[in-house]
């Protein structure tokens, strides 16, 4: 992604005029299209695309963007929205006492292979303060319990807005978010990783199952969170394979190593803006 440039995410009833309308809007203004990428629907007749253009040499500021497109949009009925690629999302993680994702998560930012800020991570438990203290990212215990989730949601929820976090990642967070969380952040700003190949093996102990139920194969899914547990319209899925010698520790094992690696890929896609919900699904452009 060029620093000049912007993303463009479309989703609109598919008929013709579409591409044509959207590439000779961004001529008429000067601008550039680098990539294009569009995907239609036939079973729900709707088309959906991802375009960056670089908008060094536009003929207005970018500022305006939104009242200009908006006519074209409303007359292709466009679900849409724009980004300049320079941005830095801001991301809060929340965890648990696993570590393994909170840490692929940490790393990869400050290497630059994610682009965004992390400014918190939020835990129900202390266990990793002396991580969050080596990548110098403030760390925010808020215990949970069954008397007291509310008042501790309500909490969270007020720091992932004083530090203006847009997506929140849920890195082995081991809580059930509420419906009123849910909706106060919002489930197209939520990822979590489940440790199983949804929709097999939802809720807890999913290795466990797994192992009872004999599998060959074991997976990680990335999705986003609904008010439904584990049935999130999914981002990203790998597996591994399994032998019969494997024990239960051995699957979670690999699971870790798959988990931290399909949440990673997630994230990326979401803070570059590649990913464009429709339904219970979405599509991810490369």
């Amino acid at each position: 992604m060029m620093h000049n440039s912007a993303i463009l995410l479309v989703s609109c009833p598919d008929r013709k005029g579409v591409v044509a309308s959207i590439a000779d809007f961004i001529f008429k203004h000067n601008g550039n299209i680098l990539c294009n990428d569009e995907h239609g629907d036939e079973a729900s007749n709707l088309f959906l695309t991802r375009v960056e253009f670089d908008v060094a040499d536009f003929d207005f500021d970018f500022a305006e963007f939104s009242q200009r497109f908006s006519p074209l949009a409303r007359e292709f009925q466009m679900d849409w929205r724009v980004a300049r690629s320079a941005d830095r999302p801001r991301v809060a993680i929340f965890v648990s006492k696993y570590d393994h994702c909170l840490q692929d998560l940490l790393y990869r930012q400050q290497s630059g292979e994610l682009h965004c800020d992390i400014p918190l991570i939020i835990s129900n438990h202390p266990d990793n303060q002396r991580i969050a203290d080596f990548y110098r990212v403030p760390y925010f215990v808020i215990p949970v319990s069954k008397e007291n989730k509310r008042e501790a949601e309500q909490k969270q929820i007020a720091l992932v807005r004083e530090h203006q976090c847009t997506l929140v990642v849920l890195a082995r967070y081991m809580q059930v978010l509420s419906h009123e969380l849910i909706e106060s952040i919002g489930s197209e700003n939520l990822i979590n990783i489940h440790h199983s190949f949804l929709p097999a093996f939802v809720g807890s102990k999913p290795y466990h199952q797994a192992f009872q139920r004999g599998v060959k194969i074991i997976g990680a899914t990335s999705h986003y969170i609904t008010r439904v547990l584990d049935d999130g319209p999914i981002i990203e899925q790998d597996v591994v394979r399994i032998y019969h010698r494997d024990t239960v520790d051995d699957l979670l094992q690999k699971g870790r190593d798959l988990e931290k690696m399909v949440l990673s890929r997630a994230v990326r896609w979401h803070v570059e803006n590649r990913i464009l919900l429709y339904g219970n699904k979405t599509v991810v452009f490369q």
